[in-house]
């Protein structure tokens, strides 16, 4: 076991072990911690713990102090110049006539070094550009394509569920997310109703995968026999969360009528497990 602390560096962004080398920390405090890029500005989402040692990246570096006001201050400064740094960009990528869209701009915290963010449908020739920035700044440049994906969460927004992105919100990574799991869940297949505001299918299509390829495990497929109080029938119809079944009698004669997978057995045409669906 090894002493850390977990630190993030954005709100949404993942958590990074460091060495708490002998000091206290708390979660919520703000820190100046060692990275391979230099000095960097974070907040402590666990305060000093342990975990094992294989669950560390080496070499772990440590984290120098809490933040003091002049830290905060030069964080305040940062943000103010992170803006003009965007505009100017923007300006000189129409100037190079590159088609790319910037997305945001981080400066690190010591100010020597700027990250643009951007997207762009292909691969894109920047380096006139980076040498254009790095004269006008005076520092050393990086740009970095993202996806939509990383843009949506970058820049936020709300959801068709009301809610603030969740990718923005508490999502420290992406889901594996596909359109196996919206046919699983009974959802309609038109795109612009099971993807997100990026296009792409919405992360909360895998919260709840796992009960619902459960449900289909144990319930009745529409088209599948089944043997009921009221003889042999005809799944016609189905809701796999309360587990209610319509049934067709088999030979013809009588209504349909409803009934409970649990007073069922089925007897042919079951939907295939998850360890089937998947092989």
């Amino acid at each position: 076991m090894i002493e850390v602390i977990s630190v993030k560096f954005k709100d949404s962004g993942k958590n990074y072990y460091f060495s708490p080398d002998g000091k206290s920390y708390k979660e919520g405090q703000n820190v100046i911690v060692e990275t391979a890029n230099g000095l960097a500005f974070g907040s402590v989402s666990q305060g000093n713990h342990e975990v094992e040692n294989e669950r560390v990246v080496p070499p772990l570096k440590k984290a120098i102090r809490v933040a003091n006001d002049k830290d905060m201050q030069r964080i305040e400064e940062n943000k103010t110049k992170e803006c003009d740094a965007l505009r100017v960009c923007e300006e000189k990528v129409a100037a190079h006539g590159l088609d790319m869209k910037l997305v945001s701009v981080e400066y690190s915290f010591d100010g020597g070094k700027l990250t643009f963010f951007f997207t762009a449908d292909g691969r894109v020739d920047f380096r006139e550009l980076v040498k254009d920035l790095a004269n006008h700044f005076h520092a050393r440049i990086e740009l970095r394509q993202i996806g939509v994906r990383d843009e949506a969460k970058m820049l936020g927004g709300v959801g068709i569920c009301g809610q603030e992105y969740c990718c923005k919100r508490f999502l420290d990574d992406f889901l594996p997310v596909s359109i196996k799991m919206a046919k699983e869940q009974s959802l309609s297949l038109n795109p612009t109703k099971i993807s997100g505001s990026c296009g792409r299918l919405m992360c909360c299509l895998n919260y709840e995968q796992e009960s619902y390829e459960y449900l289909n495990s144990i319930t009745p497929s529409i088209g599948a026999t089944v043997k009921t109080e009221q003889g042999v029938g005809v799944v016609t119809d189905v809701n796999f969360i309360t587990g209610n079944l319509t049934v067709k009698p088999k030979d013809g004669e009588g209504v349909p009528y409803k009934t409970n997978r649990k007073y069922v057995k089925i007897l042919g045409g079951h939907r295939a497990k998850k360890s089937d669906s998947e092989q």
